[in-house]
């Protein structure tokens, strides 16, 4: 991800803050008057942009806006951003032309200065270039520890006294090395204590003359960390500063977790000190080179950046869609038809098979005395035409016989008692 892409999402709390309301001020407006000025200014101000600034900028708007005899409030956005793209000026790189080129790195402590440096050893590292650090922060208590942490993590070697030591004779140490190591960048860590401005007055000058005797002729970047979060303070911070050193750039660190982006319009306004880096992340690669024109075109969310942002977006929204047709569509037909197969036979062979044996046992119990009445009817007809045709000789059994048909006549009498 570009510089361009990492600002733009840094800069989205800002946006949120301080673009979209001037923007929705505008919008209520049909015409270009005095109230529109006073609102814009009020919003800049409570945006953190600096009074100072704020006001500037508003002064230069109502000349613009005479000069070109704008009516058309909508036009008051594009020519606010001409504004501020002019107070902050062309773009300027650190200065590395050098060997050893010096960058001496100062701030108050927990604006994230040590977390710069190892950022800056790394990736000047990666660029090929031989790097030595400086730790002439013997104030504050494990800062030595944590800053050799840092250039292990990016291999790169580390001059340390003990702690409590003189800085200065730190510097004149690494400066020492540095030439006669040929390194390419010397970075120095230096104590911040604002609470205590006449001391770090009067390190910071003695730091400065050892730059001045051990190395002449080197380039000297003095680079002021500044915490993006803590807004108008940090402007007061590099005002402090600026007086006991000669600034040449700041980095502004965090200004992805913060609404107050613009006091990088306020410093450059108010200061005249360029931003140099901008820290946009946690990650080494977050800190990365301020580029003034992305700046701007990140603020204001130009309608070139969504332009740019649509073609990459626009690639793998396609690809999915299709992707997800395809299958949603095959699963759904094949679980339909399947459902509706096993349901329709289960209902259909309980009903059959519960008729079948129902109906059976019901005919077969009405059929059977019928059946058995007439097989017990058939015979004793036969038996009593075989009496009456049988011979008289047979006297010994038909007293028997005689019994046996009045029995069965009598029953078949009974039987025959509708005749």
């Amino acid at each position: 991800m570009g510089f361009f892409s990492k600002i733009k999402e840094g800069l989205q709390k800002t946006r949120d803050a301080m673009m979209q309301k001037m923007q929705a001020i505008i919008n209520s407006f049909t015409k270009i008057d005095e109230d529109l000025f006073e609102q814009l200014e009020e919003t800049m101000i409570m945006s953190d942009m600096g009074v100072e600034t704020s006001v500037e900028i508003c002064e230069r708007l109502r000349k613009l806006v005479k000069e070109r005899g704008e009516k058309d409030p909508k036009k008051i956005m594009d020519l606010i951003e001409e504004v501020i793209s002019d107070m902050l000026g062309e773009e300027t790189e650190l200065d590395l032309s050098t060997k050893p080129s010096v960058i001496m790195v100062i701030g108050v402590n927990g604006a994230g200065k040590t977390t710069t440096i190892g950022k800056l050893c790394h990736q000047f590292r990666n660029d090929g270039k031989k790097v030595l650090v400086a730790a002439a922060d013997t104030f504050r208590a494990a800062a030595i520890d944590q800053l050799e942490v840092w250039t292990q993590r990016a291999g790169v070697d580390i001059v340390k006294h003990a702690e409590g030591s003189d800085p200065a004779a730190v510097v004149f140490d690494a400066i020492t090395a540095a030439v006669a190591r040929e390194c390419d960048v010397l970075i120095i860590d230096t104590a911040g204590r604002l609470h205590n401005k006449k001391n770090l007055m009067n390190e910071l000058a003695k730091i400065n003359r050892i730059l001045e005797q051990k190395a002449e002729g080197c380039s000297v970047e003095t680079l002021l960390v500044l915490d993006a979060t803590t807004g108008q303070n940090a402007v007061s911070q590099a005002k402090l500063f600026n007086e006991v050193a000669k600034i040449t750039g700041i980095v502004l660190t965090k200004l992805d977790g913060t609404a107050k982006g613009g006091i990088i319009v306020s410093i450059k306004n108010e200061l005249g000190i360029p931003v140099k880096l901008v820290g946009v992340g946690e990650k080494i690669e977050d800190l990365q080179r301020f580029n003034n024109a992305d700046f701007i075109r990140a603020l204001f969310d130009h309608s070139d950046d969504v332009k740019i942002e649509e073609n990459p977006e626009a690639e793998p929204e396609e690809v999915p869609v299709e992707e997800e047709a395809v299958p949603e569509a095959e699963p759904e037909e094949v679980p339909v038809e399947e459902e509706a197969v096993p349901e329709a036979e289960p209902e259909a062979v309980p009903i059959e098979e519960e008729a079948v044996p129902e109906a059976e046992p019901e005919e077969e119990e009405k059929k059977k005395p019928f059946s058995w009445l007439f097989m017990e009817i058939g015979p004793k007809k036969k038996d009593k035409e075989e009496k009456e045709s049988a011979p008289e000789t047979e006297t010994e059994t038909a007293p028997a016989e005689e019994e046996t048909s009045k029995k069965k006549k009598s029953w078949f009498s009974f039987g025959k008692k509708g005749e």
